[in-house]
């Protein structure tokens, strides 16, 4: 009987330890959400309109005749040749509406942009 209570005071005690160091972890664990992207001329498709905080993969495919790129919250892919595809990685630490657009002179006036909403 004393073996028995002494087994489980220190099981007790063991998932006391474990549970913090669990729990501590799955908050530390940072969101990564993958967001495909279809180029064509003048006009971007995306996947998904919004993300939550955290890391957004976009993977960009142009399914277009002309060369484009993809930019947002600062950063941008190389130019993508048609039939072609590049990947962007982007952190977003705030809640935000953010502002993509192709830069090639004149696409964006003629309606490649969009918002992507960041929760």
């Amino acid at each position: 009987m004393q073996r028995t209570r002494i087994t489980i005071a220190l099981l007790g005690a063991a998932l006391v330890v474990v549970a913090p160091a669990t729990a501590a972890t799955a908050h530390s664990v940072a969101k990564t959400t993958t967001i495909t992207v279809k180029m064509t001329e003048f006009k971007f498709t995306l996947s998904k309109a919004s993300a939550p905080k955290g890391t957004v993969v976009f993977k960009v495919a142009n399914k277009g005749h002309v060369a484009h790129d993809f930019k947002i919250n600062g950063k941008k892919t190389p130019m993508v040749a048609p039939g072609k595809s590049a990947t962007l990685t982007g952190k977003f630490t705030k809640a935000g509406k953010f502002v993509y657009l192709c830069t090639v002179p004149g696409h964006a006036a003629s309606g490649m942009k969009g918002t992507l909403t960041v929760k």
